[in-house]
């Protein structure tokens, strides 16, 4: 017993030893706060310089050290800077949940000055994710707290928050304005970057100006655009250098030379990919520091515990040890063999708790990647159509212009790449959204033959092109109308026969739907696809239904492709309660089956419905048609105008929901095309302001973003129709000749 006390005289102060060397901080507790603002300098410098690691480290180390009870003040400093990462990293989510910690630590602390500082970085964060009028409040709080703390050089960061917000409103006379008092607001503080980011902003402005409100604007933008190249170049700040080629090509744009324009904008883009992968990887880093923060607590706790622990073990040891000496030997024995015992499922209670805890965290880093991962592939696909609409559409003009053989060979090339590409975003899209669990199955009534025929009738030119025959059996004891989601199973033949088609040349491809098993209620419906090619090994036959797998390598090089259509049919089919199942040889073909079992609707009658009036395209139909383009980019306006006029349309341009509400007050327009995002108010609200005046003009949302989670809110809008951008030309059309049909069907 006195062996065991002793060697608890020994454990002890270890303990307290290795409580007190926890810390790992290279500094010392005199230079604390002296290392703090040092780091602080070094991430601003980092981040100028686009070197997001280095800037991570080093608010890491800087915020482990804030944590400390003595330095807690310097806290809301800190969490400002890491705010202004997540802001120059475009995680504009991050950044403002990370600004609103900032802003709870300064409020605790009565600290104008810091709260001054944090109400500008906000509002500049919610100007970045469009909240305009939110950020215009906290501009003002802002502007008050550095009026009342009588700070000149604070005002400046205010002023250029202003002229963000202006530039973002499309008043672009004030952002001209504001921005060239930020700028020389910033030289006289000898902030450089400040300086030159302020420049970049203005010469953004004067590109969009209207040269006859303000003079020469394009040629005092291209002189500020040399003296940032100039700057920049010197100082390392790649992001200015970038953005550079961007406003450059809106100045190309305004002088009417296109072909630059398209140069400098694709040189943006390849660029502007480049520094978003540096961002990810610094939001991954990030959330990596997050997590060591995190651990850091824990073991802080951990440690306490333990040593209160051992404090009660030692004085129980010591107890125990005098009792023990007064009693039999017998007695002293039991009561050590005990004190063991329960010192054994003590460690191992502690041992268990221990790698709970570490599963937990494990577990929480990998639902952070997941959330980091998604929120990336939503942005990047997202940023990806409103480019591939240029470069679609720009093609799609070229080819129409009547280009010389070789040159239509290499158009032909580009428009094919164009395509695949965007089916590359609709995957990726989709299953990103099942993987989040964002896709919903809808319960509507809808006309099971009609729908099927349709999805061969939209891929029967591409059977035609490759030579292969299409036989399609439809069991006629099946019912008329079906309650399922239409556009799901719309989404799931696709994927299957288009797969058939690609993978067979000169062959057959069988489509048969058949009554599996019917009631007065329900039906189970049996759908089957079978071909003639290549089949698929036994091998790939266990993967095939995983994201990204094909049949093989030479398949793969052969046919092109993401090996993302069989993930997403598998996922839908789960979803809506069914499965996938698959028969191959290599060689010898491919049959995919499923039954889906759906309620039977009531029938409808020979009701007229106007999404099923046959449409045919007559190029007279769009003859002197007058069309009002809303939108707010100006290489996107060039090239619908243009695809239009081939077609004899007759096109208004404006830039701004405003003047498209005024537009369709004094004019009769046979059609409408709005964007949805743009300057001032939205494309929706837009649409509703022409729905009070004008309630049969047909409006078509003409955008960049896929609204299918949000159909329903966007019909009782007022739209009558949406095109996602890029599109195909005869999608494009055959909506328009959709919507002007049957504008035609309810007037008469």
């Amino acid at each position: 017993m006195l062996q065991l006390l002793s060697k608890y005289k020994i454990i002890v102060p270890l303990l307290v030893c290795a409580l007190f060397s926890i810390k790992s901080f290279p500094y010392q507790i005199k230079d604390t706060i002296v290392a703090i603002k040092q780091l602080q300098y070094n991430a601003t410098k980092a981040i100028e310089k686009e070197d997001f690691i280095e800037a991570v480290k080093n608010l890491n180390d800087a915020n482990k050290l804030a944590m400390l009870p003595k330095y807690r003040s310097y806290k809301p400093d800190v969490e400002l800077s890491i705010a202004e990462l997540y802001y120059n990293l475009e995680y504009f989510g991050k950044a403002a949940e990370q600004v609103e910690v900032a802003l709870k630590s300064a409020e605790s602390y009565q600290n104008d000055h810091k709260l001054a500082k944090v109400y500008n970085l906000y509002a500049i964060i919610l100007i970045s994710t469009r909240k305009y009028v939110k950020s215009e409040l906290y501009l003002a709080k802002a502007d008050s707290l550095y009026t009342k703390l009588k700070d000149t050089k604070g005002k400046v960061n205010t002023v250029y928050g202003q002229g963000l917000l202006a530039l973002q409103l499309g008043n672009y006379n004030t952002a001209v304005e504001k921005f060239k008092i930020a700028a020389n607001g910033f030289k006289e503080q000898g902030l450089l970057y400040q300086e030159v980011t302020a420049y970049s902003n203005l010469a953004d402005a004067l590109s969009l100006i209207d040269p006859e409100v303000y003079p020469k604007p394009l040629f005092e933008a291209r002189q500020l655009l040399g003296i940032i190249s100039e700057i920049a170049h010197a100082q390392g700040f790649s992001k200015l250098l970038v953005e550079n080629h961007r406003i450059a090509s809106q100045i190309l744009i305004a002088e009417e030379k296109g072909a630059q324009a398209e140069e400098e904008l694709k040189f943006y883009l390849h660029q502007k990919d480049s520094l978003k992968q540096i961002h990810l990887k610094a939001i991954e880093r990030g959330i990596q520091a997050e997590s060591a923060i995190g651990d850091l607590k824990e073991t802080i706790a951990s440690q306490k515990d333990d040593l209160t622990k051992k404090d009660k073990s030692l004085f129980l040891g010591k107890l125990t040890g005098w009792l023990s000496i007064a009693l039999i030997l017998i007695l002293s024995l039991l009561t050590l063999s005990l004190y063991k015992n329960n010192n054994l499922r003590a460690k191992a209670n502690e041992l268990l708790q221990d790698k709970n805890t570490e599963l937990q965290e494990a577990k929480e880093n990998a639902e952070k990647a997941s959330q980091a991962k998604a929120l990336f592939l939503s942005t990047i696909t997202h940023e990806l159509r409103t480019p591939m609409y240029t470069v679609t559409g720009l093609t799609h003009l070229l080819l129409e212009e009547d280009p010389k053989p070789e040159q239509k060979e290499h158009l032909n090339s580009l428009k094919f790449s164009g395509e695949y590409l965007l089916s590359l975003i609709n995957n990726i899209l989709d299953l990103n959204k099942l993987e989040a669990n964002k896709v919903e199955i809808e319960k509507v009534p809808f006309h099971l033959k009609k729908r099927i025929d349709g999805v061969l009738t939209a891929l029967k030119k591409s059977a035609e092109t490759k030579n292969n025959t299409i036989h399609y059996e439809y069991d006629n004891t099946l019912p008329n109308e079906v309650i399922g989601d239409s556009l799901k199973i719309s989404q799931i033949l696709i994927n299957l026969i288009s797969n058939s088609i690609k993978f067979t040349e000169n062959g057959t491809i069988w489509v048969r739907v058949k009554n599996a098993e019917k009631n007065a209620k329900k039906v189970v419906v049996h759908f089957e696809v079978e071909d003639t090619g290549d089949g698929i090994s036994k091998k790939k036959q266990n993967t095939i239904f995983e994201s990204f797998s094909q049949g093989s390598l030479q398949i793969n090089r052969k046919y092109g492709g993401t090996g993302l259509g069989l993930s997403i049919v598998k996922n839908l089919l789960e979803l809506m309660g069914s499965k996938i199942f698959l028969e191959s040889k290599l060689g010898e073909g491919s049959k995919f089956w499923f039954n889906i079992s759906y309620d039977i609707a009531e029938d409808s009658g020979s009701q007229t419905n106007l999404n099923d009036i046959e449409v045919v395209l007559e190029n007279t139909l769009f003859d002197n048609k007058k069309v009002m383009i809303v939108e707010d980019n100006k290489i996107n306006q060039m090239i619908t105008k243009k695809i239009l006029e081939k077609k004899k349309m007759v096109c208004t341009v404006v830039d701004n929901g405003m003047d498209a509400i005024k537009q369709a007050k004094e004019t009769d327009y046979d059609i409408i095309l709005m964007d949805i995002h743009m300057p001032g108010i939205s494309g929706i609200e837009a649409t509703k302001k022409i729905r009070e005046f004008n309630k049969t003009v047909p409006i078509i949302a003409l955008t960049a973003i896929t609204l299918e989670e949000d159909l329903e809110d966007f019909y009782k809008a007022g739209f009558n129709e949406f095109i996602p951008k890029p599109f195909k030309a005869e999608d494009f059309f055959d909506k328009i000749n959709r919507v002007l049909r049957s504008n035609d069907f309810l007037v008469k």
